[in-house]
């Protein structure tokens, strides 16, 4: 069985049941006017990974494994946005509001849209999510179960919130999740080291954690 050099322990994972999963690279959270930059953050940070996030498509490309994207993304009605959400904080917009890339968040807008450089390719899923866990009424259970997947290596931004959330459902279904260092990011530095560092804890109570060069690594001798 491959083995990935990881943290806390080896990640060891079958290959027929390996994905990747790549979390909200969306033009509306890593470019300039979208819904990252309305919330005062600066998006340098997320846009630096995508060259690593793309090597790591490539490699599961070559290798015909499996890919997950996800966007998230509400109704144009925003019928499936809550109120709390739409309405906490004090951006200069908020969900579902026109900016320079369309309507923030809204499914089809030219934002919400992965970025180029990361589109999904013939084959590849892509699940629309109304919040910030894959999980949440989507079908991706149902996806993974059909596909015989038990082992996921987790992408995408940002580390605290959608990435995390995210591993933490797929933890209490069972799911093996490994998440690429150096192919998630937060707008804060600071939370990005803390939920690496939570989710190796106690043995990998979450999951495990490696660098996109030890996934490639692994993956280098065992092609499809």
């Amino acid at each position: 069985m491959p083995t990935i050099d990881a943290a806390p322990l080896p990640y060891d994972f079958p290959l027929s049941g390996l994905a990747l999963l790549v979390i909200d690279m969306q033009r509306d959270f890593l470019e300039p006017g979208g819904f990252g930059a309305a919330l005062g953050n600066d998006v340098t940070p997320l846009a630096a990974i995508v060259p690593t996030v793309r090597r790591l498509l490539d490699a599961f490309r070559a290798h015909k494994l499996p890919i997950i994207h996800t966007q998230e993304a509400h109704r144009p009605d925003l019928s499936d946005c809550p109120p709390a959400k739409r309405q906490r904080g004090a951006p200069t917009r908020r969900i579902g509001d026109p900016g320079p890339m369309g309507r923030i968040l809204i499914a089809g807008e030219p934002g919400n849209a992965i970025v180029p450089a990361l589109a999904p390719q013939p084959g590849e899923t892509v699940l629309e999510k109304p919040g910030k866990g894959a999980f949440y009424r989507t079908p991706l259970q149902e996806l993974l179960t059909a596909r015989g997947i038990t082992h996921l290596i987790v992408t995408g931004v940002t580390t605290e919130v959608c990435v995390q959330t995210t591993m933490r459902e797929a933890n209490d279904r069972g799911y093996e999740c490994l998440l690429v260092e150096d192919a998630t990011a937060s707008y804060f530095p600071a939370f990005k080291q803390a939920t690496l560092e939570m989710i190796r804890a106690q043995g990998a109570i979450v999951g495990w954690t490696a660098t996109a060069a030890a996934v490639l690594e692994a993956l280098e001798p065992h092609p499809g």
